[in-house]
């Protein structure tokens, strides 16, 4: 194996994996580090696509209880969840050998083990007992992200566990809190709610979901809650002891400071995520970082050192997999002298909950904030036809365009499908498009698109099935 690149990338997530495709396409010589056992990262592995896996697998087993027999489909549904668990692990097989492929086919070099950057065009990679080093004329730093911890609650991946342990639970326990109602925690509390779970969030704000547009926060919290899972807001978890075969978890209101206590099978903390860095000798070559230790990069992802680049969850903005990966384009092509650009107005976010919440743009809080006029047309999914005969009314769509000029600002949407939904409206915020635009364009029917069409009619008080 040949030890000098064009281009080294430390890292095989989302972002990492698509930059070293990028810059092979544009002729580099590139290799690629990993230090776990699997291609992917975060995303592929513990992350998104289990995830999405066991979202899929409670979603169909709870539609078999709840839903099959309105449409004449009767069965008795039980859970396997080894089986369940085998399903997981066989869809993040084959996504991570998916990467092998493409390693492969665009000639990139994999090296296992953990980097350390020496200088600013060399890296050491240790695994295990052997040792060594490796030449770029550019590195890219694409090592992503880890789970946050809370002081009181030490995680042992067995009783108290963190989201990534929230992937791999043995038994649907009978009880499970959860610290902290952001995406992740609702995202896995559904899954083992659906299993048969009682499930309680703890949060310390005063809402789910805090980044997320307050109205469909609040309508998602109704729908939850009728579901049977619980939320404690205002509050911060003090300390988790465990007593016989139960964990004892103390609480406090953050506004009075009045004590409570609950009892729970299994604790899972989702207090949010922060930049990986560790072992990469960050202080030895003297790249940048801010307060919260995420690496400081340009416009052109370039650190104070202007080979060495960092993309993803270790550089501000949201920690997300489609973020990640734009940047690792754009990073590529910048490094190969084309352009590159990533519009951070134009990135999605999506809840896989059900019923999934998707955004893109502005909320109205911000709107606000940023003394903005905006004009809101919004559309029910009740009635638009095919979520009828889908029996998926829950949710609506929401747009927000400017008072003066129609410029959409931003969509909001929960409801069956929104995470699809989200990209007709990423296109609308990508190309400043007018409400007046989406509402011009013809949606087939009968889909659920069309209720975008109707909230852009309804920003002028103009929809027609409303």
């Amino acid at each position: 194996m040949k030890n000098n690149f064009d281009s080294i990338v430390i890292g095989s997530g989302p972002g990492g994996y698509v930059c070293a495709i990028r810059l092979a396409q544009n002729g580099h010589s590139v290799a690629i580090i990993e230090k776990n056992k699997n291609f992917g990262g975060t995303c592929l592995n513990i992350g998104c696509i289990p995830s999405k896996a066991l979202l899929h697998a409670s979603h169909m087993y709870e539609q078999s209880n709840n839903e099959f027999s309105k449409m004449g489909i009767t069965s008795k549904t039980s859970i396997d969840i080894n089986e369940m668990l085998n399903y997981k692990e066989s869809m993040i097989k084959s996504n991570t050998e998916g990467i092998q492929f493409l390693f492969k086919k665009n000639k990139i070099t994999s090296i296992k083990g953990s980097a350390s950057i020496i200088s600013d065009n060399e890296i050491k990679v240790i695994n295990g007992k052997s040792e060594e080093q490796y030449n770029a004329d550019n590195i890219i730093i694409a090592t992503g992200s880890t789970h946050n911890t809370i002081p009181g609650v030490e995680i042992d991946e067995k009783n108290i566990i963190s989201s990534t342990g929230g992937l791999s639970i043995g038994n649907v326990p009978d009880s499970l809190l959860i610290i902290g109602a952001g995406y992740i925690g609702i995202e896995l509390g559904s899954v083992w709610a659906r299993l048969g779970s009682n499930v309680t969030f703890v949060e310390a704000f005063d809402r789910i979901l805090p980044n997320t547009d307050t109205e469909c926060a609040v309508y998602l919290k109704k729908i939850l809650e009728k579901k049977g899972m619980k939320f404690i807001l205002n509050t911060k978890v003090e300390s988790v002891e465990k007593e016989k075969d139960k964990l004892k978890v103390l609480l406090s209101n953050i506004e009075n400071n009045e004590k409570m206590e609950l009892s729970s099978d299994i604790v899972m903390q989702s207090v949010g995520r922060k930049p990986y860095t560790e072992g990469l000798g960050l202080e030895i070559v003297g790249i940048d970082q801010d307060e919260l230790k995420r690496i400081k990069v340009n416009k052109d992802y370039q650190t104070n050192k202007k080979n060495i680049y960092a993309i993803g969850d270790v550089i501000s903005g949201p920690m997300l997999a489609h973020k990640a990966e734009e940047e690792g384009v754009a990073v590529a092509d910048i490094i190969s002298g084309k352009y590159g650009h990533v519009n951070y107005e134009a990135i999605p976010s999506v809840i896989y909950c059900d019923p999934e919440i998707a955004s893109v743009g502005k909320t109205e809080e911000q709107l606000k904030e940023e003394k903005i006029d905006y004009k809101v047309g919004k559309f029910p999914f009740i009635a638009n036809g095919r979520a009828k005969v889908n029996n998926q009314t829950e949710g609506f769509v929401k747009i927000l365009s400017d008072a003066i000029d129609d410029k959409v600002h931003g969509i909001h949407i929960i409801g069956s499908d929104a995470g699809n939904l989200i990209g007709e409206a990423t296109i609308a915020i990508e190309f400043g498009a007018s409400s007046e635009d989406i509402a011009r364009t013809c949606h087939a029917h009968p889909t659920l698109t069309e209720s975008l069409k109707e909230a852009a009619l309804d920003v002028d008080s103009r929809a027609i099935h409303k």
